[in-house]
């Protein structure tokens, strides 16, 4: 593939974006001179910048619009790494928006911008519908000059037009960044990954309890660690809260799938809540684990994270039995009289908490252990469809919020393989500096990141350059649990 190239219609866009240091392209102003130069221009990926007009009213000088798609008389074509460039933009500390840019064949006044802005479009330029590469690794940024109520002939345009090539000189750090991310590349897909029979579950539960009771229904807790997943829910009408005595008396209260205390149950109560527990059934087998080992007298061993929702509320279970086991070197220092037993916290690398058990099990002869694994089939099963393709590529990219275990866990998998890997919450958090060089990146999803986010990741990738999708399946996943009464 060739290198990419940059797109100015002027001469003073041009010389903002020379820092870039890669090939920069006068193309003229307006669709004219765009159409011809880019009927000149060999294929190759392509990225016009310069400076625009605003449609929408919160789009003001000197913030930056990254189109996702650019229309045109022609029709539409769609920006599949708009997100990868505006994450990247994002960064550098840049106000930016992402959405339509719209082509016209002249200047805008003030009076028909009004009249666009009804179309969706976030700015208007005259040369990218015309520069637009199809099949051709593609983007577009306008710095904006012009808005609306702040039209190009009033006094202010010096000061707008200083703001708006103040931001595309501040913009060419991710501009160099997009071009070198340009390529062919293959991707390995591990599999299972996203949404596990758990998470599912809970999702599916608060649904059913916004449908049956209308909202509000109060969740205590994210419902599962995904900002995704929240952020939907909440515009469904689901209102997350860190405290039971945050939720009004009589209303509908969702326990999170990570588990709750005892204490947590007895004050819902106490309120009068209507609760529907949405616990994932496997953290509720730990929870009797830990009531069972605790009711014959023993210290219970908790090998987990402290901090982690899931281990407070197993520890709840019984807090003066209970002693949390995070690492290695705890596992070697940690007492106990009488009998012993341990548990796990389902989320864990399954590697590393083999590891600590070993250390418990030599430590203490007598320890009692679960019946089956605790840490669960979905874990257990991202982990190894990981852990078979991570020596095979030059970069892991795991999808999933930072505050999820399982999806955190992944990332160490890929890193302990020798492979570099980073936790990515959606396609714009992926730091395009990463991907140069990058020929072969595996991709995976923790169990409470949704699908969608992994086809977006594909996308955008896909948008760089051509990309061999090969899909890596471990295993088949079955597994289904059944809803509480409350919501059937």
């Amino acid at each position: 593939m060739r290198p990419a190239v940059l797109c100015a219609p002027l001469r003073i866009e041009r010389a903002a974006l020379r820092a870039a240091g890669l090939p920069v392209v006068r193309t003229g102003l307006g669709p004219r001179r765009a159409a011809a130069t880019a009927a000149r221009m060999p294929e190759g990926p392509r990225l016009v910048a310069g400076i625009g007009g605003g449609l929408a009213a919160h789009v003001r000088p000197g913030d930056v619009v990254v189109a996702d798609e650019v229309r045109g008389p022609d029709g539409v074509v769609a920006v599949p790494t708009a997100a990868l460039l505006a994450g990247a933009l994002r960064r550098l500390g840049l106000t930016v928006h992402l959405g339509p840019v719209l082509g016209v064949d002249h200047v805008v006044g003030e009076r028909e911008r009004g009249e666009l802005a009804s179309s969706g479009a976030l700015a208007v330029d005259m040369e990218s519908h015309r520069l637009a590469a199809s099949g051709q690794p593609f983007a577009v940024i306008r710095s904006i000059v012009d808005t609306v109520g702040a039209p190009l002939a009033r006094p202010a345009t010096v000061f707008h037009g200083l703001a708006g090539l103040r931001s595309l000189r501040a913009a060419v750090p991710a501009l160099t960044a997009w071009a070198a991310a340009t390529g062919p590349r293959q991707l390995l897909m591990a599999s299972p990954r996203s949404f596990c029979a758990g998470v599912e579950r809970a999702i599916d539960i608060v649904d059913r309890a916004l449908a049956k009771h209308g909202a509000p229904v109060y969740v205590r807790r994210q419902i599962v660690h995904n900002t995704h997943v929240v952020r939907q829910l909440q515009e469904r009408g689901a209102v997350f809260v860190d405290e039971v005595e945050e939720v009004p008396q009589g209303a509908t209260l969702v326990f999170a799938a990570h588990g709750v205390t005892p204490a947590v149950r007895r004050d819902a109560a106490e309120r009068g809540l209507s609760v529907i527990d949405a616990t994932c059934p496997l953290v509720t087998k730990v929870h009797n684990e830990v009531r069972r080992y605790s009711g014959r007298g023993d210290t219970v061993f908790l090998i987990g994270h402290a901090e982690h929702e899931e281990v407070e509320g197993t520890v709840g279970e019984a807090p003066g039995s209970v002693v949390v086991v995070e690492d290695v070197a705890a596992a070697r220092t940690v007492t106990a009289t009488g009998g012993v037993s341990y548990t796990m916290q389902t989320t864990l690398a399954l590697d590393e908490a083999e590891e600590i058990a070993s250390v418990l099990r030599e430590r203490f002869p007598g320890l009692s252990a679960p019946r089956k694994d605790d840490i669960c089939y979905a874990t257990t099963n991202r982990q190894q469809a990981l852990r078979a393709i991570a020596r095979e590529v030059d970069l892991v990219l795991v999808v999933g919020s930072a505050n999820s275990s399982n999806s955190r866990r992944l990332v160490e998998v890929a890193e302990r393989e020798g492979t570099p890997a980073v936790l990515v919450d959606g396609v714009s958090d992926i730091d395009l500096r990463r991907l140069a060089g990058a020929g072969r990146i595996g991709l995976t999803a923790g169990a409470s990141a949704p699908p969608h986010l992994v086809d977006e990741v594909v996308a955008g990738l896909g948008g760089l350059g051509p990309v061999t999708v090969a899909e890596n399946r471990l295993t088949e996943e079955e597994i289904t649990f059944t809803l509480p009464r409350e919501v059937l």
